[in-house]
């Protein structure tokens, strides 16, 4: 016998679920009878596809018993593909999946919140902890001959010792809590088993004790029975006017290991050229790893009913990441590896029409603006990732952005803004970067106030970077307006002669700035502010350079600004009228600086600025 510690984010998550978690305790049955399923299906896989597993008689089944006298036990059992001492210790005493410390410090809130996250960070069966003093696994991995035990009591520790069983697979034993003897019955099983295992493609067998009466109705005896629950139909191959709403929540709740709702169930069986089932749900809630590099794949691909794998992320783009579901294909092989999987034609078919039927269903969301807000707080930077990473779906995901705006609450979409344009308006108007409150109050949009322009505000990181990658919507250009020209098309806030004869004015800030600036323009655009910094149209913002610097792209030269001066302005034609060189100099930069700062830009020398705001200072007081 070996004993063994768990791995701390284990014992504090032991210690939460024990004491304070699952409002609904019966939901520990469902994990332990998807994780039953799932040991099942890795077996089945391997029975039809691996010769060293073929000559393995394969009956599936997931057994449950209960002790009938004292109600002091329960027991899942299954036939699947095993484990050995090593898995015991990486499944049970570990939990390897990344995001375990965000999930642990994630248990301190609201504890009905709380619930909704146990299986999404694939720490289910920890759950049993909830109704068991203890816990005894007995497995015997597929192809090997010895057999482990691995008990806990939850406090810290556990033990692995050799074991007896006949077969291979797995049963647990949950020696049941005084206030959990309830889940030792079989009317509380079988309806719970009813209620959330129901879909499972695997016959699911209850044994108990049923009582004989004679003609008098005195108990003569007790017999054994041993019932199948459930149909043991895969749910996704039963014709889809035969599903209920609430089966299908609860096969998501099993695939998906998420206690949360769907906002979309789509169930496509395709029959012609190509036979396969699809069935996908969209979650009301984010994943926790969404964001992730080494995010889950939530999508299993089987073959004729058969498991294949659960970790490939070809299976889906990227972007659709969040998505939840089964593939089954009635044309690929059963032996079909993960190699032949990126190069296969026939998946590249169903993955193609699998993404036109979910962006669909996503696009008859979007008809709700009430019911789009949500999805899109949730997953519309996933949206946007795919407008610069699917070109071929670009213009059904063009549809489906949404971006903050000038002139309203909420959200907008590019329709819609097209709808409220101005008669004479020409392109559609953007500006980005990460701080709300600064884009909303910047001095470039003063051009655009000024002529009643709406102008769509892009704050998240990734925005500009997506919108980049597009030219124009239905014809209209799309136009940032921090870069130089953008607002040529648009009535000047300035005439002509003020401009021309503020010329010499800016000669003389780009002389003082030096090459701080890649150049000095008088401004058409400005009402009221002093002063504003543009770039060039050619080059990347601030925000761009930023995130290409994370993706590990080539360094990028220092990009130099444009600062535009308004003519009108009190400080720009008192800046004409000084003689003093270091007083020019001086206000110069601090425009500049301003400037920046408005724009939510970092100061190269806030040293040398707090000394020239304290001279400027002290000259006007």
């Amino acid at each position: 016998m070996s004993k063994h510690s768990f791995q701390a984010e284990v014992n504090q998550l032991l210690d939460l679920m024990i004491h304070s978690l699952y409002s609904n305790r019966e939901i520990f049955l469902r994990e332990l009878i998807s994780n039953a399923s799932d040991a099942l299906d890795k077996l089945k896989f391997l029975n039809v596809s691996d010769d060293c597993y073929k000559q393995i008689a394969f009956d599936p089944k997931i057994q449950i018993r209960f002790d009938t006298k004292d109600r002091k036990w329960l027991e899942i059992e299954d036939n699947g593909i095993g484990m050995n001492d090593q898995d015991l210790v990486e499944n049970l005493g570990t939990i390897a999946k990344s995001g375990t410390k965000n999930f642990v410090s994630q248990l301190t809130g609201d504890r009905k919140k709380d619930s909704n996250l146990i299986g999404q960070f694939g720490v289910g069966f920890y759950s049993a902890f909830m109704v068991s003093d203890s816990i005894e696994v007995i497995a015997k991995k597929a192809g090997e001959d010895k057999a482990w035990k691995w008990t806990s009591d939850g406090k810290g520790e556990y033990t692995i010792e050799e074991s007896n069983r006949e077969s291979f697979g797995a049963t647990i034993r949950l020696n049941l809590k005084e206030d959990a003897k309830e889940f030792a019955n079989r009317w509380t099983l079988e309806s719970a088993i009813k209620k959330y295992s129901n879909h499972i493609p695997f016959p699911i067998f209850l044994e108990y004790e049923q009582s004989e009466y004679d003609d008098q109705g005195k108990e003569k005896g007790k017999t054994k029975k041993n019932d199948q629950i459930g149909s043991a139909t895969a749910l996704w191959k039963r014709p889809k006017n035969s599903i209920k709403p609430e089966e299908y929540q609860e096969f998501y709740k099993t695939i998906s290991h998420d206690s949360g709702e769907t906002i979309a169930t789509i169930h496509t069986q395709a029959e012609g050229a190509l036979e396969y089932t699809t069935l996908f749900f969209i979650p009301a809630a984010a994943p926790f790893d969404l964001y992730r590099m080494d995010y889950r794949s939530g999508v299993k691909l089987y073959v004729k009913r058969v498991f294949i794998t659960d970790d490939d992320k070809e299976l889906l783009p990227s972007y659709l990441r969040f998505v939840r579901g089964v593939i089954d294909s009635e044309d690929l092989p059963l032996n079909v590896s993960r190699e032949i999987l990126q190069q296969n034609k026939i998946l590249a078919n169903i993955k193609n029409a699998s993404v036109k039927k979910i962006l669909s269903e996503i696009k008859k969301l979007s008809e709700d603006k009430e019911k789009y807000a949500a999805f899109h707080k949730e997953f519309g930077r996933c949206v946007k990732e795919g407008l610069y990473s699917d070109y071929a779906n670009r213009e059904e995901l063009l549809e489906l952005a949404r971006f903050k705006t000038t002139a309203s609450e909420g959200l907008m979409g590019f329709a819609e803004y097209k709808a409220r344009m101005k008669p004479d308006q020409k392109a559609i108007y953007y500006i980005a970067g990460l701080n709300e409150s600064l884009l909303r109050n910047s001095p470039l949009l003063e051009s655009f106030k000024a002529q009643n322009i709406e102008v769509l505000i892009m704050d998240d990181e990734i925005d500009e970077f997506a919108i980049s990658q597009i030219n124009e919507y239905k014809d209209l250009p799309l136009k940032a307006i921090n870069k130089s020209g953008a607002n040529d098309d648009l009535p000047k806030t300035q005439n002509d002669d003020i401009i021309k004869a503020a010329e010499p004015i800016a000669q003389k800030v780009k002389k003082a700035l030096g090459e701080e600036v890649k150049e000095v323009k008088i401004s058409s655009r400005l009402a009221s502010s002093p002063a504003c910094l543009v770039l060039d149209e050619n080059d990347p913002s601030v925000q761009m350079r930023q995130m290409y610097k994370m993706m590990g792209d080539m360094p990028l030269p220092d990009i130099k600004p444009i600062l535009e001066l308004n003519p009108s302005h009190e400080i720009v034609q008192k800046i004409g009228a000084i003689d003093d060189e270091n007083l020019a100099s001086d206000v110069s930069f601090l425009l500049f600086e301003q400037a920046q700062l408005v724009a939510g830009m970092t100061l190269k020398d806030p040293a040398a600025f707090g000394e020239r705001l304290s001279r400027i200072l002290s000259k006007a007081i």
